[in-house]
């Protein structure tokens, strides 16, 4: 996650963060050490890190959760996004076409208190549910539901008649099991003679194109979290933030490495520690290396002291070096890394000021090429042969398609070799979902690589759970057509999903949702708190919020909740 830049404003009259970091005080550092574990052979060459040598120590991590008995939930997506949508009336600026085009922040609007849209998928399709959200700015309404298999003969669903819906509340409709439809209508009528507005129709099912998503979330402060005391809960049992992300259908889980943090915080014994508690969940690792001592993102990307005053060439050996070091430590344990990302969010470059990038004068790229060709290289030479190791490059603004394609455009040109475009897309510092949708569709074309979210989160609630000034702290901050509440943080992250799911040449490859784990009692530095605590998928006590079921069905997440009420509503 990029930290808010010196001029973003902060929260009044609260502590200003100015980088994001994390950190616990001494007695929580000394509950994280339970133990000491020798990991022979693990040391890192002196070429790789100058004075350093992880010396044999490792945090031991708790017992493993078992690996999962049972299938994991399945994830269902809007097969909607992109279809034909006609309407009965349109008012000036508001399509059908924004019914269905993957973001409730758009809409499309009828120019009386009345009106219908038609959505046309081209073929018929199995079926889970419906959803809808009525436009932000909509009054309420009543609504109904008819599918059909052939054009203009409708069936309506029974359980979708007369509907109570209010605007900007994402709401679900189960459908019978084995329901088909090709088409699919949904009428609009306002109570007080406004015109019928609604932000997004959604119609779940399977889609193949997410079979071999990857997806999962940074649980980088876990350790730390459960030192500290955090009791995580899921539907009133005991767990871990691990647990509960495979539980809810995540099969990977990012963690991030720096070199030299403060103490309990994410070094590669730590992280070597994590790691085997995430395989031996039976999920996969995503290794985010940030070739930093600490945070490193757009707005600092610090050379670590021990690398500090080499030059070009020197400093590319170090890296090759180093990043094979960890890769085959990971190896070594029986964690393979599945997925790297050599640097994290390099928009300006990293291992500064070597690799540093001035987008006004267009300099440093043949740098940061060598820096990146070099930690790929070394990246490669650890892999466990046959194991399939893919390689980001992690670019931030997902909603920026002309700043995403330079910088790709740059990266290509001079032949760095990697497998994954990686973005974050933070609604709150990136734009609206039109734009995200808008980039990942051009970029997917324009160097045919898969495309991951690598970081994103939205907003639960805008209260504060501790005294440290929030990246999110007031309503205009966020998306319209998406409720600061579980559900719309349930219903953004479903969009987002579908949205990968229909990418040019299935390229849409996964989502990573950023430090879900990240509750009060863990600060960004050792006596700080945490600006993050309302953007989490568990609340302040650690009980997980209906969000984390982000990689199931809404609709049945939902009906968790609330198994009896038409149309589902995650509560706030």
């Amino acid at each position: 996650m990029s930290n808010p830049s010196p001029s973003s404003p902060v929260p009044p009259a609260r502590v200003a963060h100015p980088r994001r970091r994390s950190g616990v005080r001494a007695a929580q550092i000394s509950a994280i050490i339970v133990a000491l574990v020798a990991l022979p052979g693990i040391a890192l060459s002196s070429t790789a890190l100058p004075g350093t040598a992880l010396n044999g120590a490792a945090l031991a991590d708790a017992p493993h959760p078992a690996a999962p008995a049972t299938p994991k939930p399945a994830l269902r997506v809007d097969l909607a996004v992109g279809s034909a949508a006609t309407a009965s009336s349109t008012a000036a600026g508001a399509p059908a076409a924004n019914a269905v085009d993957g973001s409730a922040t758009t809409a499309w609007c009828a120019n009386q208190w009345t009106g219908s849209v038609v959505v046309d998928l081209g073929r018929s399709e199995s079926l889970d549910s419906v959803g809808f959200t009525l436009a932000a700015t909509a009054s309420p309404s009543t609504v109904a539901v008819d599918l059909g298999t052939v054009a203009g003969v409708w069936q309506p669903v029974s359980s979708a008649r007369n509907l109570a819906a209010n605007g900007d509340t994402p709401a679900y409709v189960p459908l019978p099991a084995g329901q088909k439809a090709r088409y699919a209508r949904l009428t609009v009528t306002t109570g007080d003679g406004t015109p019928a507005c609604v932000g997004e129709l959604r119609l779940y099912g399977r889609d193949t194109a997410t079979d071999g998503m990857m997806l999962g979330a940074d649980l980088s402060f876990t350790a730390q979290e459960l030192a500290a005391g955090t009791r995580f809960s899921d539907r009133g049992a005991d767990t871990d933030p691990v647990r509960a992300m495979r539980d809810h259908g995540a099969n990977y889980a990012r963690i991030r490495l720096w070199l030299a943090p403060p103490a309990g915080y994410s070094d590669l014994a730590n992280d070597l520690a994590l790691a085997r508690r995430v395989v031996a969940s039976g999920m996969k690792v995503y290794l985010d290396i940030h070739y930093s001592d600490f945070w490193a993102d757009p707005q600092h990307q610090d050379t670590p002291a021990a690398w500090q005053g080499q030059d070009l060439p020197t400093l590319a050996a170090t890296v090759r070096g180093y990043t094979h070091d960890v890769i085959a430590a990971f190896a070594r344990q029986g964690t393979p890394v599945s997925m790297v990302s050599i640097g994290n969010e390099i928009r300006n470059g990293m291992l500064w000021p070597t690799g540093q990038i001035d987008w006004t004068a267009d300099t440093g790229w043949d740098n940061l090429a060598t820096l990146l060709k070099a930690g790929v290289a070394g990246a490669e030479s650890a892999n466990p042969p046959h194991h399939q190791l893919r390689v980001m490059l992690h670019f931030d603004e997902g909603g920026n398609n002309a700043d995403s394609y330079r910088f790709f455009t740059n990266l290509v040109s001079r032949g760095v070799p990697f497998d994954v475009i990686g973005l974050s897309y933070y609604p709150f510092f990136h734009g609206p979902v039109a734009a995200f949708r808008d980039n990942v569709d051009k970029l997917a074309t324009q160097f045919g690589k898969d495309i991951v979210v690598a970081e994103t989160q939205y907003a639960w609630t805008l209260a504060n759970g501790d005294t440290t000034g929030n990246f999110v702290w007031q309503a205009s901050q966020t998306e319209g057509g998406y409720p600061i509440s579980p559900g719309g943080q349930l219903s953004l992250d479903s969009d987002l999903l579908s949205i990968l799911a229909q990418l040019p040449g299935g390229h849409g490859a996964g989502l990573f949702y950023w430090e879900p784990e990240w509750v009060p009692g863990v600060g960004w530095e050792p006596g700080a708190g945490t600006p993050n605590d309302n953007l989490t998928l568990f609340d302040f006590q650690g009980r997980a919020l209906p969000s984390i079921g982000l990689f199931e069905n809404p609709a049945a997440v939902c009906r968790r909740g609330d198994p009896y009420s038409v149309p589902c509503v995650i509560a706030p």
